[in-house]
């Protein structure tokens, strides 16, 4: 069965949004450990702010030829690989890009039951990017089965991808990476979930 892995830059403690005032660099090893999460999966699950995000840097990379080899592989899995733009209500369509799709999900059950049916299916990995309110409804909901949080070393003040989840949730411990800007990625597999509530997602409106 294909799994959901959740990929996420975050602050020491937490932070996700306006990523400009904290992420000071990729290294290209970072990079290249980004990559090799892509490699193994073919779908993208992402919300509407964040592929909006995804939809003015990545086209722009691969038309302009930017950054290293390895950056411009990323670009040209991101342009390839399926993407998923999951919506409350599907009102706006997301931008132009290629191989993207509308995903409409008006609850929590409507998402549950379409993440549910995409992992069934035969496949690579699907790789869960963001943002933190569409993150955090899918890892209350149970259906990450793996994390990777890349760990940037600033406290700063702003929202959290953890602030929405409503219960408990312990994660093992799998390994630790280190790259040259300092970051440190923290491979997580899921374990035992309180399930008595879960949250929305209120970004894609």
């Amino acid at each position: 069965m294909r799994r959901i892995l959740l990929q996420m830059m975050t602050t020491l403690d937490g932070r996700v949004d306006h990523p400009m005032a904290w992420v000071h660099t990729v290294g290209d090893d970072q990079y290249a450990a980004i990559d090799r999460l892509y490699a193994g999966c073919d779908t993208v699950l992402v919300g509407r702010s964040t592929y909006e995000e995804m939809a003015a840097y990545w086209p722009r990379t691969l038309a302009e030829h930017e950054g290293t080899a390895t950056h411009r592989a990323m670009a040209r899995r991101m342009t390839d690989y399926r993407k998923l733009v999951f919506s409350r209500d599907g009102r706006t369509a997301p931008t132009a890009w290629a191989n993207t799709e509308l995903a409409v999900t008006p609850t929590d059950a409507a998402l549950a039951d379409r993440l549910a049916a995409l992992k069934a299916e035969p496949g690579g990995h699907l790789h869960l990017a963001g943002g933190a309110s569409f993150a955090s409804a899918v890892v209350a909901l149970g259906l990450v089965d793996e994390f990777h949080l890349f760990v940037y070393p600033v406290v700063s003040p702003g929202a959290t991808w953890m602030a929405p989840l409503l219960d408990r949730l312990d994660l093992v411990l799998e390994d630790v990476d280190r790259y040259h800007c300092g970051v440190v990625r923290l491979h997580y597999a899921a374990g035992r979930r309180d399930r008595r509530s879960v949250t929305g997602f209120s970004e894609l409106l």
